[in-house]
């Protein structure tokens, strides 16, 4: 039974931070109305309040916490680092160590360049790809989501007919004229658009749309899109910032069977700290500085805490058999999550595939557009009262909750309990 919060101390902390930060938080999606929760402390599935409030957390940090919070052996990897430093500004060995096991798991990958964020993974993978074709256009997928930066942030609805409209006050037309846009799981909008341009660099796709979803490629899909780019000789970016190391050790790449020619991680790698991979065959990623005239480069890249806590991160999933366990967790949930829709006469729908799960305030939803024609107002309604259930799940319908190693069978009871509650 949902229960009325004290979230006292937020309000007012809100209330301070709307002076000094932009809406009053350093990422939108943290902007949950009236106010959101601050976190004093979070461990294991679990996420606490500063109000004394705890929460079954399914938003994980938006991805990265595949291990849960604050997991013991991630710290004691952290604590030993910073013992021996955590910055130099020169090589490591850590860079050679955890780019050899990332080859290993994803065929797409040759070399690496190690960065900070999906943002700048992205980025700099787009950048490479028009280095290496001399061509100027991508393809992106309606309503995916690359990071900020200004070759991906176009106006849903636009770039496929017509040259992309940016989606943000800052942009210049310029910058997203090249970028064009297609549905997901829509292959015949793809090839109409490679038809009428033929100055295509790259298509960047998420395999799984994670950020309006998760939103599934349907059978074949994915292996059309690479069929399709390999024929017109167009670089096939997998944007796996979400799905790398989530629904397997070789991502979505691994889990359908089909190898892009770049692939893009973050998130789960760094294990909660910042970290970006641009990945790719060797004969793209030699374009990059300063063994060729793509320019890329950052202070912080390669930083040997995240590189650190990257390789412990891998060698849990992989000795502890992560994958196995939390995708059977996942099927589970969702299985009863749809018992749950059954049972109230709910036109919703349930999601998802490994630990990546959502319910839909619609039916089938399989690509942007239906997506946008989900219940918004009725989930932030649902949102609210699952909080005060002792449920945190993203504030909003189009992102993905996550369930992690951390999760119990008794995080599962309750979550089930409190979705049959708080649904009718």
């Amino acid at each position: 039974m949902a229960n009325e919060l004290n979230m006292e101390t937020s309000k007012k902390l809100f209330d301070k931070a709307k002076a000094l930060l932009p809406g009053g938080v350093s990422s939108p999606v943290r902007a949950i109305k009236p106010y959101p929760f601050y976190t004093k402390f979070a461990k294991g599935s679990k996420i606490y309040d500063v109000d004394g409030n705890g929460y079954i957390d399914y938003c994980m940090a938006y991805g990265p916490l595949i291990l849960g919070h604050a997991h013991p052996a991630i710290k004691r990897a952290i604590v030993n680092q910073l013992d021996n430093g955590w910055l130099y500004g020169t090589p490591i060995e850590q860079e050679i160590t955890l780019a050899k096991r990332i080859t290993e798991y994803y065929p797409s990958i040759d070399m690496v360049r190690f960065v900070n964020t999906g943002t700048e993974a992205t980025m700099g993978a787009i950048r490479a790809a028009r280095g290496f074709t001399g061509k100027s256009g991508i393809i992106k997928i309606e309503g995916g989501f690359h990071g900020a930066h200004d070759a991906v942030l176009v106006k849903a609805g636009s770039g496929a007919a017509t040259t992309g409209v940016p989606d943000s006050l800052g942009i210049p037309a310029d910058f997203t004229k090249h970028t064009l846009q297609v549905p997901f799981n829509d292959i015949d909008a793809m090839a109409d658009v490679m038809d009428a341009y033929d100055d295509i660099a790259a298509v960047i796709m998420e395999p799984v749309m994670g950020n309006v979803g998760p939103i599934l490629p349907e059978k074949g899909y994915l292996r059309e899109v690479r069929t399709l780019t390999e024929k017109n000789g167009i670089v096939l970016i997998f944007d796996e910032v979400i799905t790398g190391f989530r629904l397997s050790m070789g991502g979505a790449q691994e889990y359908y069977g089909v190898t892009p020619d770049m692939t893009t991680l973050g998130k789960i790698l760094g294990g909660g700290l910042p970290i970006g991979v641009i990945g790719g065959k060797k004969d793209i990623m030699e374009n990059i500085s300063p063994a060729g005239g793509v320019y890329q480069a950052g202070t912080f890249n390669g930083n040997p805490l995240s590189l650190t806590v990257g390789l412990v991160t891998m060698d849990i999933l992989k000795q502890d058999n992560v994958h196995k366990e939390i995708n059977r967790t996942g099927d589970s949930l969702r299985a009863q999550l749809e018992d749950v829709i059954a049972d109230l006469h709910l036109d919703y729908s349930v999601t998802g595939i490994g630990s990546m799960f959502e319910v839909f305030f619609r039916t089938e939803v399989r690509n942007y557009q239906d997506a946008m024609k989900c219940d918004k107002v009725g989930y932030l309604d649902f949102f609210h009262r699952m909080l005060k259930s002792g449920i945190f799940l993203p504030p909003s319908q189009f992102e993905t909750n996550f369930v992690s190693y951390a999760h119990t069978p008794d995080d599962i009871q309750k979550t089930i309990e409190a979705y049959r509650e708080n649904l009718k």
